[in-house]
């Protein structure tokens, strides 16, 4: 495949950067390159500590949401938390259980079967929890897209508070585009039109961690336990969320406590993976710890990830932490299979024609199918779907290239679904298999994306002799 290299040409006084923050030139120029410019901004991208955190109460419904819980934890009324089954449903998942245990809460957890129950909120959800006497639904990670949801736990006579971090949902109407939040007592979700927040990139944890951040200081039991920040920083890489503004700080902190857990879960796992005596990086959460997390939820049930965490027997959390580790094996076996399989049709059937592939693999196990649509993504650039054959239906997941917002193009075919949601370069969604042929016509019909745009560009920060490369250099970068 052809890629265009593209040298950042963007400009600053590098050297005056340089010499300002005592960082080398070249320092100076990768962060302009990431669009920081500002002195202040350069000073906390490279400094920023937990006390440059934005402050939670600014964002919608949170003050809200705390208040409720508030009140549910004084009357000791039963709170169920619903996450995801991926890395960052589990961690939110965990924040918000211990969290509001330590609080006093009356609360458990339900992490939704990928297979069974399918991403988010659903009906028999909602139904379970009612016959098991749940008063208040608290989601994580997911919600913004359970309209219908909301509604009949709202008709059960439940109390809803949605965090969410996914976008919106919305319609087009005469009027223009409107949003379609769901009827909850109180939704957090940073990518509310209305929500002032201005940081809108956190992922489901870190909305998490910052409402209890607040909760915590409203109730006078100070600091949220030093521990969870761990599990936003986990959950902040595994997401692949943008790691600058808060992020970057959530990421940093957490990474260093990671190092030396109290955790007797994480510690187990970070064992079982041999980095015991390894500096705990990013690359080390997003190519080995996190796949291990997403493991429990692809191929048996993400509990046992929720359960490796919680538990404080080390010799239970070994066990568990192996068992983590030889399924994560398993998957990738699993996925290579699929992908053979994948790249078979596209090079059989000629879809190389398609500016958005779209393949269904009905024998593919329907957890991996995100993950081969982003290595179809990276072997032919362009956008990609995979489906599955599931009980009643299709599952599909998609992973998006520049200048393809993928959330908005499904919008657009959004009668066609029974189910969808996502972001600008991830989605997932339900399908009736009759009209995947349709689904495939209409993407391509509708896409727009140019000779060029399918192009992968190779972004080159700094072109320089490699002389310049020095030991100093080096341990900057790092």
């Amino acid at each position: 495949m052809k890629e265009a290299w593209v040298v950042a040409a963007k400009r600053a006084d590098f050297q005056k950067i340089g010499e300002k923050f005592s960082i080398d030139p070249v320092i100076a120029r990768l962060i302009r390159n990431r669009d920081i410019t500002e002195e202040a901004e350069i000073e906390n991208y490279l400094f920023g500590g937990m006390e440059r955190l934005g402050d939670p109460g600014q964002m919608k419904d949170l003050q809200k949401g705390c208040g409720i819980l508030r009140q549910k934890i004084e009357k000791g009324a039963k709170i169920r938390i619903i996450g995801d089954y991926d890395i960052d449903g589990v961690c939110a998942t965990y924040i918000l259980y211990q969290g509001l245990t330590s609080l006093g809460a009356t609360a458990d957890t339900c992490l939704p079967d990928r297979v069974t129950d399918g991403y988010g909120l659903n009906e028999n959800l909602i139904l379970q929890a009612k016959r098991e006497g749940v008063d208040t639904i608290l989601t994580c990670d997911n919600g913004i897209a359970a309209y219908r949801e909301v509604q009949l736990a709202k008709e059960l006579g439940m109390t809803v508070i949605i965090t969410d971090h996914h976008e919106v949902p919305f319609a087009d109407t005469e009027e223009g585009r409107k949003e379609q939040l769901p009827p909850a007592d109180a939704v957090i979700d940073p990518w509310q039109k209305a929500c002032p927040y201005p940081f809108k990139k956190l992922c489901g944890a870190g909305v998490a961690y910052y409402l209890l951040t607040w909760l915590f200081s409203e109730m006078g039991k100070g600091e949220v336990p030093s521990e969870l920040l761990e599990f936003a920083a986990m959950a902040t890489v595994g997401d692949v969320m943008d790691l600058q503004g808060e992020n970057r700080i959530l990421v940093k902190e957490g990474l260093k406590r990671i190092q030396n857990s109290q955790n007797a879960g994480l510690r187990a796992l970070i064992a079982a993976n041999h980095l015991e005596d390894r500096q705990i990086l990013s690359s080390h959460i997003g190519f080995t710890l996190g796949p291990c997390i997403n493991a429990s939820g692809r191929l048996d049930t993400a509990k046992r990830a929720l359960e490796l965490f919680m538990e404080k027997d080390e010799k239970t959390a070994r066990h568990l932490a192996e068992d983590l580790v030889a399924m994560n094996a398993s998957r990738k076996a699993l996925t290579e299979k699929g992908l053979q399989e994948a790249v078979r049709l596209v090079e059989a059937k000629g879809l190389m024609k398609q500016r958005v592939l779209v393949l269904y693999l009905p024998d593919c196990h329907e957890s991996l199918a995100g993950i081969i649509a982003g290595r179809l993504r990276e072997r032919y650039y362009r956008p990609a779907l995979v489906l599955t054959k599931s009980a009643q239906m299709a599952k599909g997941s998609g992973r998006s290239i520049e200048g393809y917002h993928m959330f908005r193009e499904l919008s657009a075919c959004g009668e066609l679904f029974e189910k969808f949601g996502g972001h600008a370069m991830a989605a997932g969604f339900s399908i009736q298999e009759e009209k995947i042929g349709e689904l495939t016509r209409r993407l391509n019909e509708n896409c727009t994306l140019t000779d060029r745009e399918l192009t992968p560009r190779v972004h080159i920060d700094v072109p320089m002799p490699i002389a310049y490369v020095t030991k100093e250099l080096v341990e900057q970068l790092h």
